[in-house]
């Protein structure tokens, strides 16, 4: 993402991992599903916005599916810009963006059984900081 740029003065990467625990149960496992095309077209779409809302010079997001576990990296956004205070404020965007709008479900192996996460308030505030309302209510 900088190789040969050298406008780029700052890199800044968020990595999300499984945890073992959620909402006080633990977590054996968790299985992430989605729509192949239509979970990377608004993946882009989230990058194209950051791109008009921030003075940034590129930005990348990878996203994991299937059976995970425990400590197996989720997720990663990665921001570059000229200063650090765009990439760190881009980077937010982009998670914050990425855990209510993108086209992902997730289902946890808990000792009680199988169970689907649901949106959480606190996703949909730290989006709404942003002036975007979730559509996921």
């Amino acid at each position: 993402m900088r190789a040969g740029d050298k406008r780029v003065g700052a890199v800044c990467s968020f990595i999300g991992t499984v945890r073992d625990r959620n909402d006080g149960s633990a977590i054996a496992s968790m299985e992430l599903e989605h729509y192949p095309g239509m979970t990377e077209k608004a993946i882009e779409a989230m990058i194209d916005e950051a791109h008009k809302r921030f003075d940034i010079l590129g930005a990348r997001v990878i996203h994991r599916v299937g059976l995970l576990q425990p400590l197996d990296q989720i997720m990663m956004v990665a921001v570059v810009s000229a200063h650090r205070g765009q990439s760190f404020e881009a980077c937010e965007f982009l998670m914050d963006y990425l855990k209510t709008q993108a086209p992902f479900w997730k289902k946890e192996q808990t000792p009680e059984g199988a169970r689907w996460v649901d949106a959480r308030v606190s996703d949909d505030a730290a989006l709404a900081r942003w002036g975007i309302a979730a559509n996921n209510a």
